[in-house]
């Protein structure tokens, strides 16, 4: 039997998954979470050996979940199932320690072949992902850490310094210094030049941002 946790924000979503995976004789749903932190909880209740993680969380990202997941239980397989089908967040997932990446356009026979993929040790992506070149992990926008991007992430989608505060459960002042961090890295003097460089890794549509 292949125990699953379902980490996705929008219970609708999971609810699918749900119904989709227990028709599988061979697997077994054990439990579901909507942020980061639930996750890592569930890891205490129960024994999975995959987790199907959305990278779009509210609080700490995707990406902090699954290397949090990973560093409690090593053995855990993970695949992420995702509205994002860029080299940016491909990169960054398997920075974090993902075994698969689908999007969520992938047919369910896809997600459940998957799920059986990665239990057998090998990585897998879904169909509309293949093409990709596999990106440099260590150039770029790809080289951040998951905090890091995540943050950047926020910022070319217009979030304000406080929002993505809030939102990633930071001070102001911590976001700050990351994003002085950030520019440093990447070398961008401004705001402008890191949209740039967001954009060439395909992080946001840079066009649709300026006719925002």
């Amino acid at each position: 039997m292949i125990r699953i946790v379902l980490v996705d924000d929008h219970a609708v979503v999971r609810s699918g998954y749900r119904r989709l995976l227990s028709a599988e004789v061979d697997f077994c749903v054990v439990g579901e979470a909507a942020t980061a932190a639930e996750a890592n909880a569930l890891l205490q209740q129960s024994e999975p050996d995959v987790a199907i993680v959305d990278l779009n969380l509210k609080g700490s990202s995707g990406l902090e979940a699954i290397a949090g997941m990973l560093a409690r239980q090593a053995s855990l397989r993970v695949l992420v199932l995702s509205m994002h089908d860029d080299a940016g967040h491909l990169a960054q997932a398997f920075k974090a320690g993902a075994h698969g990446y689908l999007t969520k356009c992938s047919e369910p026979e896809e997600v459940i072949a998957a799920i059986r993929t990665v239990m057998t040790g090998q990585r897998v992506l879904s169909r509309d992902m293949q093409a990709l070149a596999p990106p440099d992990c260590d150039a770029g926008v790809h080289g951040l850490k998951p905090r890091e991007f995540e943050l950047l992430r926020l910022l070319v989608h217009g979030e304000s310094v406080q929002e993505i505060a809030s939102l990633m459960h930071l001070s102001p002042k911590t976001v700050l210094n990351y994003l002085t961090l950030i520019r440093q890295k990447l070398n961008a003097e401004n705001d402008f030049k890191l949209m740039h460089l967001a954009a060439r890794s395909g992080l946001v549509d840079f066009g649709a941002a300026l006719a925002a």
